[in-house]
Order: C-alpha cells, then structure tokens, then sequence
C-alpha cells in the first residue's frame, strides 16, 4: 500500500473522538486506508443492500451487533443511523468506529445535527505528487500527472486512464446520482459535465454554462452543486478583505482531479497536453489541487482563495491563515517570464493590512530556482511550498 500522508493524523484523532469520519471522492482510496490503519476493526458497507436494508429498518439491532470498533463504508446511504450513533458516541469511548462517506453534503449535514463535538472529520483526496514519488510512482514532467490523474485504481491496476475514467463518471452518474436527485436528463447532464471541464480555471458564469448546455440557470445551480457534493468540481471564492479596489465578485471554477478534466477533454496523450489549448488552466489546477491536499493532509487549517480586480489583474491563489497570507501565482512555462510576478508586485502595493504579511511566491512548469523583483520563484517539485 502506498503510505498516505494523512495517516497520522487519523491515527491520533481516533486515540481523542469517539467517531473519525472519512469523506472525499468516490474510489479516493477511504476503504483501503481505513482498512490498513484499523485492521482489528470489524469492516461493513452499507452499499451491500442487505446489510443497508437492516440498518435502516432496526437501527437499534444493527448497532448492537456492532457494538464498537468498526468501520462503517458509505455511511451516508443511511442517514436514519446517525441519531442512533449519538448514543454511541456519549459512552465516551474513542475511536469506536470509522465511517466513511463520499458524499460530502450528505455526510456533514448529518453530522452536524447528530455528531457535533464527536467526530474528527478527514478530506481523504486522491494521491499527492509527494505521495505517488514517495512510492517511485511520479513523472519527470507535469504533463504525467495531469493526464494520468491521482485516483489510486489508475496506479495500482495499470489501467488506461482513458478507459477508466469513463467508468467513473458513469458509476457516479448511477450511484451517486441516485441518492441525491432524479435526474431524467442523462444524456444532457453528461454534456453539461464536459463543459464544465472546458471552463476549468475559469470564472464560472451560470447563464453562459446553461446556455450552451441547454438548460435553465437554476439547472445549472443546481447540477453543479451535485458536482460538488460528488467531489468531483470545486468552486475557488475570490478574495476581497483588506483591498481598496474594485474586484470581482464570481467564483473561479476547478477539477478536484486533472486527470478527470482532461478525460472529458478528449485528451488522449501526456504528450497533447503539451499544446492543448486548455494547458495553462490544467496545470493551474494540478498545482491548486497539491495545495488541498497538503492542507487536508497537514490538517493545517488554511482558506483558499483568489484574487482579481476588474482591470484584469489576478493571483491564482492565496492561502490564509493565522498571521500570514500566501499569495502564489502559477505558470505553467517552463522557462521563467519577465512578468511572472508582475501581478504580484502588484498586489504588494495595494495590501493594506498592517496585522497580516503577504508571502509572495511564483510556482512555474520547469526546473530550478531564482528570485525576481523580491518574489521567490520556484518549480512546481517544490509545491506545496509557500516561499
């Protein structure tokens, strides 16, 4: 098994909360890693309809025949289990059992109503960069990664990311799907997903989108909000506290996993994502997306943003918190710019917040290491670096 970065961190929670929640993208490798960090633990799903059908109709007799040190997969799929859980969690003793969901709306608004103050709550993410190197699984260039994609059946099967992530969309279509909404337009929510990817990096206008897919803006909305619960987008807030100039107000639009993005691209080839059209945005994702991770992973309780004012001026990424706000910028060239921290430099004028320094950075798509203007420059090897 590769070894997962957030491991520790889940060991020492369960020593703490009565309950550890695992959520994040289906086939993100939850099952396996609760199964290796809780191997005496007694594992049940919940996809398996019977044992489903049981907790949902005795809730009170399933959990007596599993008293404690247990793993729960797809926990969201019975939601009726929650309140009965509570009960469990006052006895106060810790880590009793693991749960697991990929659903990430589902799970927090039941654990919010039910496990408040209970569970220690872990983002389990396809593998890092860090992580796939670790285990002699990386590339040389980029270009590997964001074809090949971190969803770990990709590297542990040696399937053809192509074929497999096909069977993702359309496993996630008649799973999750189902559980969340009744969707009659198939075949026109597929379309709208490869839009999607084709706005990647991009501010997200809901009435453009629904235009070309056809559908109405609150459609959109709402489509786009299963995309989310599904981890399969997420939306980039910009940031507005402590600047004097007028910025915009719409999100920025991103894959949780650039292999996935570019399957829906039709690209077929490492090698094609080197003139791609859409290069710059996937590789601004491949980076946007290692910062997650090491976020999740560390448990290092940052905020993602990114900033742009209406003349045009953007920071792909700021990280707040505490005392420090990191603002990166990213390019995906291989050979260092003249005006690569020209927007950074920028920013630096107009940051007016006396309590909180601004860490300036550059990360790019080559080799090495300068410093221009101030601004450390640094090779996207480096990332998460945050100076």
């Amino acid at each position: 098994m590769i070894t997962r970065a957030i491991a520790p961190q889940i060991l020492s929670a369960a020593k703490k909360y009565p309950f550890v929640g695992l959520v994040g993208p289906r086939q993100s490798g939850k099952t396996t890693l609760a199964k290796a960090l809780f191997p005496d633990y007694a594992y049940i799903s919940l996809e398996n309809l019977d044992v489903r059908t049981y907790a949902q109709q005795d809730p009170r007799g399933f959990l007596a025949d599993y008293q404690s040190r247990c793993i729960f997969d797809e926990v969201q799929k019975v939601p009726e289990l929650f309140s009965y859980l509570q009960e469990a969690g006052d006895q106060k003793e810790m880590g009793r059992y693991i749960l697991t969901g990929s659903q990430n709306f589902l799970l927090h608004r039941h654990i919010s109503q039910s496990l408040s103050g209970r569970i220690a709550l872990f983002t389990v993410h396809p593998f890092s960069r860090g992580e796939l190197s670790g285990a002699s699984l990386g590339y040389d260039q980029p270009e590997g990664y964001m074809f090949m994609g971190m969803y770990p059946p990709i590297h542990d099967r040696n399937i053809p990311p192509t074929n497999w992530y096909s069977n993702y969309i359309q496993t996630y279509i008649e799973r999750d799907l189902r559980d969340l909404t009744q969707i009659t337009q198939l075949s026109t929510f597929q379309v709208f997903v490869k839009l999607c990817a084709g706005r990647i990096g991009q501010l997200l206008n809901f009435s453009s989108l629904a235009r070309d897919c056809g559908i109405s803006h609150n459609t959109a909305r709402a489509w786009l909000s299963l995309l989310e619960t599904g981890y399969l987008v997420f939306l980039l807030r910009p940031y507005y506290r402590n600047f004097n100039k007028r910025l915009v107000k719409m999100p920025k639009l991103y894959f949780y996993d650039t292999g996935l993005a570019a399957a829906l691209l039709g690209v077929q080839s490492a090698d094609q994502l080197r003139s791609h059209y859409l290069r710059g945005e996937l590789f601004e994702n491949f980076v946007l997306t290692e910062y997650l991770k090491h976020n999740a992973n560390a448990q290092a309780g940052l905020e993602f943003f990114f900033w742009r004012d209406q003349t045009g001026r953007e920071v792909d990424l700021l990280a707040e918190g505490g005392s420090a706000l990191s603002a990166v910028e990213i390019k995906s060239g291989k050979t260092i710019a003249d005006d690569y921290t020209r927007d950074l430099v920028y920013l630096k004028s107009i940051h007016s917040d006396a309590a909180r320094n601004l860490n300036p950075l550059v990360i790019f798509g080559g080799q090495g290491r300068q410093t221009r203007s101030g601004i450390p420059i640094r090779s996207w090897t480096e990332i998460p670096a945050f100076k």
